[in-house]
Protein backbone atom coordinates (compact mmCIF):
# COMPACT_ATOMS: atom_id res chain seq x y z
CA UNK A 1 0.00 0.00 0.00
CA UNK A 2 1.29 3.34 -0.67
CA UNK A 3 0.41 5.60 1.86
CA UNK A 4 2.73 8.71 2.53
CA UNK A 5 2.77 11.20 5.03
CA UNK A 6 3.68 14.78 3.39
CA UNK A 7 5.78 16.97 6.11
CA UNK A 8 3.37 16.92 8.97
CA UNK A 9 0.37 15.60 6.75
CA UNK A 10 -0.31 12.48 7.35
CA UNK A 11 -3.66 10.28 6.87
CA UNK A 12 -6.01 9.14 8.71
CA UNK A 13 -7.50 5.98 7.92
CA UNK A 14 -10.25 3.99 9.89
CA UNK A 15 -9.46 0.19 10.50
CA UNK A 16 -12.30 -0.74 8.95
CA UNK A 17 -11.62 1.00 5.64
CA UNK A 18 -10.55 -0.99 3.08
CA UNK A 19 -7.02 0.77 0.83
CA UNK A 20 -5.97 -1.61 -2.15
CA UNK A 21 -2.32 -2.15 -2.04
CA UNK A 22 -2.39 -0.43 -5.49
CA UNK A 23 -3.67 2.68 -4.50
CA UNK A 24 -1.91 5.89 -3.32
CA UNK A 25 -2.55 8.04 -0.60
CA UNK A 26 -0.45 11.56 0.04
CA UNK A 27 -0.93 13.91 2.95
CA UNK A 28 -3.87 14.89 4.90
CA UNK A 29 -6.29 12.32 3.48
CA UNK A 30 -9.13 11.16 5.61
CA UNK A 31 -11.07 7.81 5.35
CA UNK A 32 -13.94 6.69 7.32
CA UNK A 33 -15.37 3.25 8.45
CA UNK A 34 -16.31 0.66 5.76
CA UNK A 35 -15.00 3.53 2.87
CA UNK A 36 -13.09 2.04 0.19
CA UNK A 37 -10.46 2.97 -2.31
CA UNK A 38 -9.24 0.43 -5.08
CA UNK A 39 -6.75 0.06 -7.72
CA UNK A 40 -4.70 3.09 -9.16
CA UNK A 41 -6.56 5.60 -7.56
CA UNK A 42 -4.64 8.65 -6.68
CA UNK A 43 -5.72 10.80 -3.26
CA UNK A 44 -3.24 13.86 -3.24
CA UNK A 45 -4.04 15.92 0.37
CA UNK A 46 -1.24 18.58 -0.53
CA UNK A 47 -2.96 21.66 -0.50
CA UNK A 48 -6.02 20.92 1.34
CA UNK A 49 -8.09 17.90 2.74
CA UNK A 50 -9.40 15.20 1.31
CA UNK A 51 -12.32 13.25 3.09
CA UNK A 52 -13.89 10.01 2.53
CA UNK A 53 -17.21 9.21 4.17
CA UNK A 54 -18.46 6.35 5.79
CA UNK A 55 -19.43 3.49 3.40
CA UNK A 56 -18.14 5.74 0.27
CA UNK A 57 -16.38 4.35 -1.95
CA UNK A 58 -13.66 5.66 -4.58
CA UNK A 59 -13.23 3.42 -7.82
CA UNK A 60 -10.23 1.68 -9.83
CA UNK A 61 -8.82 4.35 -11.65
CA UNK A 62 -10.18 7.95 -9.72
CA UNK A 63 -7.74 11.01 -8.95
CA UNK A 64 -9.31 13.30 -6.45
CA UNK A 65 -7.23 16.14 -5.53
CA UNK A 66 -7.93 19.58 -3.42
CA UNK A 67 -6.84 23.22 -3.20
CA UNK A 68 -6.51 25.33 0.39
CA UNK A 69 -9.88 27.02 -0.51
CA UNK A 70 -11.70 24.23 -1.99
CA UNK A 71 -10.94 20.54 0.20
CA UNK A 72 -13.19 17.67 -1.51
CA UNK A 73 -15.45 15.99 0.93
CA UNK A 74 -17.28 12.71 -0.46
CA UNK A 75 -19.93 12.31 2.14
CA UNK A 76 -21.20 9.10 3.43
CA UNK A 77 -22.91 6.33 1.50
CA UNK A 78 -21.53 7.45 -1.87
CA UNK A 79 -19.83 5.76 -5.00
CA UNK A 80 -17.08 7.54 -6.87
CA UNK A 81 -17.04 5.49 -10.48
CA UNK A 82 -13.81 4.52 -12.27
CA UNK A 83 -11.66 7.32 -13.71
CA UNK A 84 -12.92 10.00 -11.98
CA UNK A 85 -11.45 13.49 -11.54
CA UNK A 86 -12.68 15.42 -8.48
CA UNK A 87 -10.80 18.35 -7.69
CA UNK A 88 -11.38 20.72 -4.70
CA UNK A 89 -15.37 19.80 -4.94
CA UNK A 90 -18.38 18.85 -2.09
CA UNK A 91 -20.41 15.84 -2.78
CA UNK A 92 -22.46 14.77 -0.30
CA UNK A 93 -24.45 11.52 1.35
CA UNK A 94 -26.28 9.17 -1.04
CA UNK A 95 -24.53 10.39 -4.28
CA UNK A 96 -23.34 8.71 -7.29
CA UNK A 97 -20.74 10.50 -9.61
CA UNK A 98 -20.40 8.03 -13.24
CA UNK A 99 -17.36 6.68 -14.70
CA UNK A 100 -15.01 9.05 -16.44
CA UNK A 101 -16.43 12.36 -15.17
CA UNK A 102 -14.94 15.32 -14.09
CA UNK A 103 -16.37 17.72 -11.02
CA UNK A 104 -14.23 20.66 -10.57
CA UNK A 105 -13.31 23.18 -8.00
CA UNK A 106 -16.21 24.69 -5.24
CA UNK A 107 -18.67 22.45 -6.99
CA UNK A 108 -21.66 21.05 -5.01
CA UNK A 109 -23.27 18.01 -5.50
CA UNK A 110 -26.15 17.76 -2.94
CA UNK A 111 -27.42 14.59 -1.12
CA UNK A 112 -29.11 12.11 -3.15
CA UNK A 113 -28.06 13.73 -6.87
CA UNK A 114 -25.93 12.14 -9.49
CA UNK A 115 -23.17 12.68 -12.12
CA UNK A 116 -23.39 10.86 -15.11
CA UNK A 117 -21.16 9.34 -16.96
CA UNK A 118 -18.55 11.34 -18.77
CA UNK A 119 -20.15 14.49 -17.81
CA UNK A 120 -17.83 17.04 -16.99
CA UNK A 121 -18.49 19.90 -14.43
CA UNK A 122 -16.86 23.43 -14.31
CA UNK A 123 -15.77 25.68 -11.77
CA UNK A 124 -18.36 26.08 -9.16
CA UNK A 125 -21.47 23.92 -10.51
CA UNK A 126 -24.51 22.90 -8.26
CA UNK A 127 -26.34 19.36 -8.47
CA UNK A 128 -29.30 19.81 -6.37
CA UNK A 129 -30.72 16.75 -4.60
CA UNK A 130 -32.61 14.71 -6.91
CA UNK A 131 -31.01 15.79 -10.39
CA UNK A 132 -28.72 14.52 -12.58
CA UNK A 133 -25.54 16.57 -14.78
CA UNK A 134 -24.88 14.80 -17.69
CA UNK A 135 -23.01 16.21 -20.62
CA UNK A 136 -20.11 18.27 -22.26
CA UNK A 137 -20.21 20.60 -20.54
CA UNK A 138 -22.66 19.64 -17.86
CA UNK A 139 -26.74 20.73 -17.64
CA UNK A 140 -28.47 19.71 -14.70
CA UNK A 141 -32.14 18.17 -14.98
CA UNK A 142 -34.15 15.95 -12.72
CA UNK A 143 -32.95 12.60 -12.46
CA UNK A 144 -36.14 10.21 -12.66
CA UNK A 145 -33.96 7.05 -14.12
CA UNK A 146 -31.62 6.09 -11.37
CA UNK A 147 -33.14 6.39 -7.67
CA UNK A 148 -31.61 6.42 -4.49
CA UNK A 149 -31.84 2.96 -4.36
CA UNK A 150 -30.25 2.14 -6.64
CA UNK A 151 -27.48 4.11 -5.68
CA UNK A 152 -27.07 2.67 -2.56
CA UNK A 153 -27.25 -0.78 -4.16
CA UNK A 154 -23.78 0.55 -5.64
CA UNK A 155 -22.70 1.36 -2.01
CA UNK A 156 -23.92 -1.73 -0.29
CA UNK A 157 -21.58 -3.72 -3.06
CA UNK A 158 -18.65 -1.93 -2.43
CA UNK A 159 -18.74 -2.35 1.31
CA UNK A 160 -19.72 -6.18 0.60
CA UNK A 161 -16.24 -6.24 -1.77
CA UNK A 162 -14.33 -4.39 -0.02
CA UNK A 163 -14.58 -7.13 2.88
CA UNK A 164 -14.09 -9.67 0.30
CA UNK A 165 -10.90 -8.18 -0.69
CA UNK A 166 -9.50 -7.37 2.68
CA UNK A 167 -9.88 -11.34 3.47
CA UNK A 168 -8.82 -13.01 0.22
CA UNK A 169 -7.08 -10.64 -1.79
CA UNK A 170 -3.34 -12.11 -1.80
CA UNK A 171 -0.37 -10.98 -4.24
CA UNK A 172 0.61 -14.32 -6.08
CA UNK A 173 3.58 -12.74 -8.21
Amino acid sequence: MAIYALGELTPSIHPTAFVHPDATVIGDVRIGPNASVWPQTVLRGDNGYIEIGERSNVQDGCVLHCTAQDPTVLGPSSAIGHAVHVEGARIGSGCLIASGSVVLNGSVIEDGAMVGAGAVLSYSSHVPSGHIALGVPAKVRENKSFGPEKIQRVVDGYVERAQWFRGALRRID
